[in-house]
């Protein structure tokens, strides 16, 4: 068995356009996801799947010096580019990470992987429904159950969103690691707006070094011990998301 991250980016965001080689401590944003991708238990292989076009070539430069596998695809359809990122470093187990979460937690991103494994099932995650802090969300699934969805996944959300397929086939047997809920659950921490760069920024300085390798349990005490942190990008935060959170309060 071969088990391999790949971690989804590119250079166009209509919120913030090339935030993933954005300055973050010192090192780009997709450096500290990579970094930390590569730390996940039971991973074989880093794969930075970016696409095809000529100004996501800075993206796979970073991603190569950074010693991730670099797969170029299409770029409004994700899941191909998924497909055939699994394919090209032989993958039979797939986990899935985006570039806009540089606190990516290695420890909660094997869990996940090992609950996969354990249970025996197709599709495992942390976010179905959401209850651990927006922006440590990852997935793992079977390279046999992607190229399914590569092949019948018709509608363009789910082309886009690569497992929107997987989450709702009624075939496909699924399991979802249950984290805290709650006020933890609430926390933004992911890169999307200018604010959560803001965030991201202030806060790397005050983790314990090597801030790139802090752990989920350093964030939040670093985040308890300093309130005011998490009102820098409060505004952002998904409502939508939050409803469905578990344990969070009507």
């Amino acid at each position: 068995m071969t088990a391999a991250v790949v971690v989804q980016a590119r250079m166009g965001s209509t919120r913030l356009p090339g935030k993933v080689l954005m300055d973050l401590a010192g090192r780009t944003v997709l450096s500290w996801v990579l970094e930390r991708c590569a730390a996940i238990p039971g991973i074989d292989t880093v794969v930075c799947a970016t696409t095809d076009a000529p100004e996501d070539g800075a993206i796979a430069a970073e991603a190569a010096r950074c010693g991730a596998v670099v797969h170029r695809g299409p770029g409004e359809d994700v899941l191909e580019r998924y497909r055939g990122a699994a394919a090209a470093v032989g993958a039979t187990e797939v986990m899935r990470v985006t570039s806009d979460c540089p606190l990516i937690d290695p420890a909660l991103c094997g869990a996940v992987l090992a609950l996969r494994r354990e249970r025996g099932v197709d599709y495992a995650c942390n976010n179905l429904p959401p209850s651990w802090p927006h922006g440590l969300d990852c997935e793992a699934f079977t390279s046999a159950a992607l190229e399914r969805a590569a092949r019948l996944a018709r509608e363009p959300h789910q082309r886009e969103h690569v497992t929107p397929w997987l989450r709702t086939a009624p075939d496909i047997r699924r399991a979802c690691l249950t984290g805290p809920g709650g006020d933890a659950a609430r926390l933004r921490l992911t890169l999307d707006h200018p604010e959560d760069l803001a965030l991201f920024r202030a806060l790397a300085p005050l983790l314990p070094p090597p801030a790139v390798t802090a752990d989920l349990a350093a964030v939040l005490a670093t985040l308890a011990a300093h309130p005011h942190l998490a009102d820098i990008n409060a505004a952002r935060r998904d409502r939508e998301r939050e409803a469905r959170i578990v344990g969070a309060e009507t």
